[in-house]
């Protein structure tokens, strides 16, 4: 027998069996998972140095590396209208160097740990962190000490990271979905800083090194600082390297101001012209429960289940079904006391109007009828699995103790999440649709091409029934 005559048989069997075992596989369905895993925080220490910096020790893991960051609360919303942009400079020359240091020899001394420093800056606070081999940890804690208490800011390389930024803001504001975010956050929070998506090229261009130093020593106080390290590490050698350094930081500017934006839920439809646009870009949403507040799990899981996850009603419709776009994406977006919800899509031009029309569909279905309890047992299974491994390293867990901090969470959030996930009942999801995704309550902003949709776009203009 020839071998092509075995290849060709052998082939036709295997094939045989592949439709047998895909039969099977279709006709019985795969088995149930486990029960979902609690995630255990691990035992940590929390306290206050005398000068009122904060510090959580995290002991963690058997790999031999540690995490340090330093969190400053300070952001872009302690600029001030004039000053658009000095909050991202500021962090960015942080890399620059210490009063001892130049930037080389800071960059060499993080590597001589096996890391690089990154410093980062956002609405409501300021990072700088290392990520060393476990023998660095109190070496790392004295070098980001020094980068935050002495930094040297040097003139010279801030028109360096002037351009850069305004790179950045030239390359973001030429998107879409910037535009969008930037027309729908002004919406929403009028004059507030949270509606400033990105600073003006004219702040920008006038900061001067000054303005920097200003609001460095305006908002770099250990009264609003704190120091988390997790990770495998000497923890009396740690503690005593935070005290010696950190301990010396003598407290300096003003308390941070209390400014709680009060988000204006409109009914609104803002259309912003792209001429030409293959796609439009879509938003939809409003202010919901914040982030410390009861509703704010269950709010989750009802994103999760309408929008927010792969196998969300939205995607399976507008993606899955109809083929109007190819991402769809439901957020919710926590700040300091402060949150909303949002649906994004990039849909196909001439699907505009009829996208809008199955979002809205799908937020009223769910407001009118519960969930199975079988679709929802999927979203927390998704939800619960994701948490846990969204924690399962040194930099995650900070980040999610950072979190906590920054939002006013209760000390038990992490640990009681995945049971509060699993708790949540169908009649739950219902609820809370009803209660906080009010179509008629909807700002929606669109970025396209007007001549094209203008017209399938006229049953979402404002006061007009949804």
């Amino acid at each position: 027998m020839s071998k092509a005559i075995l290849k060709s048989g052998f082939l036709a069997f295997a094939l045989s069996v592949f439709a047998a075992l895909t039969a099977l596989a279709q006709k019985q369905p795969p088995p149930e998972g486990g029960a979902a895993k609690a995630f255990t925080v691990p035992a940590h220490e929390t306290y206050t140095l005398p000068n009122g910096l904060k510090v959580t020790l995290v002991p963690y893991g058997i790999l031999p590396k540690v995490s340090v960051d330093i969190l400053i609360e300070a952001g872009s919303s302690d600029e001030g209208k004039d000053h658009q942009g000095v909050a991202g400079l500021s962090a960015d020359l942080l890399n620059e160097g210490t009063e001892k240091l130049t930037a080389n020899q800071l960059a060499d001394e993080a590597a001589r740990m096996g890391s690089t420093l990154t410093t980062s800056s956002s609405y409501d606070r300021t990072d700088a962190g290392l990520d060393v081999l476990s023998e660095f940890g109190p070496d790392a804690v004295r070098l980001l000490s020094d980068v935050v208490m002495h930094p040297r800011l040097p003139d010279s390389e801030l028109e360096r990271h002037k351009n850069d930024t305004l790179r950045q803001i030239a390359l973001a504001s030429s998107r879409p979905q910037t535009i969008a975010t930037m027309h729908f956050r002004k919406i929403l929070y009028g004059d507030h800083p949270y509606s400033v998506v990105l600073p003006s090229e004219a702040e920008v261009k006038k900061i001067g090194i000054q303005d920097v130093k200003n609001f460095v020593a305006a908002n770099f106080s250990p009264t609003r600082a704190h120091i988390y390290v997790a990770g495998k590490f000497d923890l009396p050698a740690v503690k005593k390297a935070i005290a010696d350094s950190l301990g010396t930081w003598k407290a300096s500017g003003a308390a941070r101001p209390t400014n709680v934006p009060k988000p204006n839920p409109q009914r609104v439809l803002e259309v912003l012209d792209r001429p030409g646009a293959p796609q439009s870009t879509i938003m939809i949403g409003l202010p919901v429960a914040t982030a410390d507040s009861p509703e704010a799990i269950p709010l989750q899981v009802t994103n999760a289940l309408l929008g927010g996850s792969f196998n969300s009603r939205i995607t399976a419709n507008i993606r899955e079904q109809k083929g109007y776009t190819y991402s769809p994406q439901g957020a919710i977006s926590n700040r300091y006391h402060d949150s909303y919800w949002l649906e994004q899509a990039d849909v196909t031009t001439k699907f505009t109007g009829a996208s809008l029309k199955e979002v809205v569909a799908e937020i009223n279905r769910l407001a009118s009828e519960p969930p199975s309890s079988e679709e929802l047992k999927g979203i927390q299974a998704y939800l619960s699995g994701l948490f846990v491994l969204r924690n399962s390293n040194r930099s995650a867990l900070i980040a999610q103790l950072q979190n906590v901090d920054v939002l006013g969470l209760s000390e038990d959030y992490l640990k009681t999440y995945v049971a509060r996930v699993n708790a949540v009942t169908p009649a739950d999801v219902q609820k809370i649709t009803a209660q906080y995704l009010k179509p008629p309550s909807m700002t929606i902003v669109v970025v396209g091409d007007k001549s094209k949709i203008t017209e399938e776009l006229a049953p979402y203009e404002s006061g007009k029934p949804l």
